[in-house]
């Protein structure tokens, strides 16, 4: 009973150390936008993130319950499955953390206790219809749903405003950014800060201290909800760097579009009881309004390293998840082996980070090696006159005058220098 004390106390702290990544890892999900257009400034934006997160934490435990209770068989469940589980999650979050990719923390917490899981009991502790229903369709449709109802959203506002003062509706619209982010923030805690909630109350109910069936205790709900707000008070610059310049250049309508559209698939689907990935619905809600603006473009090669991570996600985290489960049940030193190469790993890659720093300072700077249009985006922009007014128009009217008109035939016509006295 000692061991297992110790045991669950591990377990519980490396989830809230999940728990603290995903803040800083999704944090780019409410506030990337809005820091992008300016509507926020970095700092402020991730604060307010951080305390609607830990109101949203409280509002709701259906998600935490499909965790708990729907996704594995939890009477064949032991803690270190769990410790395995985390430790899949937690190291890919960080690695994607680092390459600045959005990648769901939602599907390295599934797919860490399903490799987990596997591994000790087989595939009859997973139960298959859950993870289809309520995992693998939500996240396909989730990114779809959102991605349309943002670009629908986008050209809706731009066709409402065509007339309007420019300045005026930008202003409006950032107002709007601000309280639509605010919602998404609120969103983010009633999905993600329950599904730690949820991966607790399993290993709690694994390690024989609640029984079966259980809901969060109300002291888990609290420490997850403060967990996912401090990571998201840090920031994870380098994800919303990505989010807000990478995949889109976005104006203020269309973020305004884009987290309207994001927050209202995120709590229709906690309120239903999906373990949805806020980072999915975000990410194609971005796309999408990136879509909506006339001449807006998506670069498709981020988003296409965006998706393979997407696609990567559950099997890495399953594999990892599956070894570490593997040296876990060796007994106490495999535990602690397991605990310290997670130790170990994490601080390698805060070593690594460190290389090129990405913060509140530079967050909306974009990198120099950034890529090219794409040819198509080329084309359109080659065959496009200027607006009136434009840069390109004015440098235009600017080479017309200094290119010296034609010398004319008529001999009673004064000398060119004459004429332009």
């Amino acid at each position: 009973m000692e061991h297992i004390s110790l045991l669950l106390a591990i377990v519980v702290v490396t989830a809230l150390v999940f728990d603290f990544t995903n803040g800083f890892h999704d944090t780019a999900n409410a506030m990337a936008t809005t820091i992008s257009t300016g509507a926020l400034k970095p700092k402020t934006a991730v604060a307010m993130s951080a305390v609607l997160n830990l109101v949203g934490a409280f509002l709701s435990v259906e998600v935490a319950n499909t965790i708990s209770k729907g996704l594995v068989n939890e009477e064949g469940i032991q803690p270190e499955v769990i410790l395995a589980a985390l430790v899949g999650a937690i190291l890919w979050n960080l690695v994607t953390w680092l390459v600045g990719l959005p990648s769901s923390s939602s599907h390295a917490l599934m797919g860490g206790l399903i490799g987990a899981t596997v591994a000790s009991i087989g595939f009859s502790g997973v139960h298959g219809d859950v993870v289809v229903t309520k995992v693998l369709i939500p996240a396909v449709a989730a990114p779809l749903v959102a991605g349309i109802a943002a670009m629908l959203a986008a050209r809706l506002t731009y066709r409402l405003d065509r007339n309007a003062d420019k300045k005026t509706t930008e202003k409006g619209y950032r107002a709007g950014q601000i309280a639509s982010a605010g919602l998404v923030s609120l969103a983010h805690g009633t999905n993600d800060a329950q599904k730690t909630m949820g991966i607790i109350t399993l290993a709690l109910v694994a390690g024989g201290v609640l029984a079966p069936g259980s809901n969060p205790p109300v002291w888990v709900i609290v420490s997850a909800g403060l967990a996912i707000a401090l990571g998201t008070y840090l920031g994870g610059w380098r994800i919303i760097r990505t989010m807000g310049k990478g995949l889109t250049d976005l104006q203020p309508q269309q973020g305004f579009a884009a987290q309207t559209s994001a927050a209202t698939v995120i709590l229709a689907s906690s309120n239903l009881g999906f373990s949805l990935s806020t980072t999915h619905s975000c990410s194609g809600a971005v796309m999408g309004a990136g879509l909506g603006r006339k001449g807006g473009v998506v670069r498709w090669s981020t988003a296409t390293r965006m998706f393979v991570a997407w696609g990567l996600t559950l099997p890495a985290a399953g594999l990892v998840g599956a070894g570490a489960e593997y040296v876990a049940r060796q007994g106490d030193w495999g535990v602690y082996t397991v605990t310290a190469f997670l130790i170990a790993s994490c601080l390698a890659i805060w070593i690594i980070s460190r290389r090129q720093v990405v913060d509140h300072t530079n967050v909306n700077d974009v990198d120099g090696d950034a890529e090219p249009a794409g040819v198509v985006t080329t084309a359109i922009a080659a065959v496009t006159p200027p607006p009136a007014g434009s840069v390109a128009a004015v440098a235009d009217e600017d080479l017309k005058t200094t290119i010296p008109a034609p010398a004319s035939t008529d001999p009673t016509a004064p000398p060119a220098s004459a004429a332009a006295l």
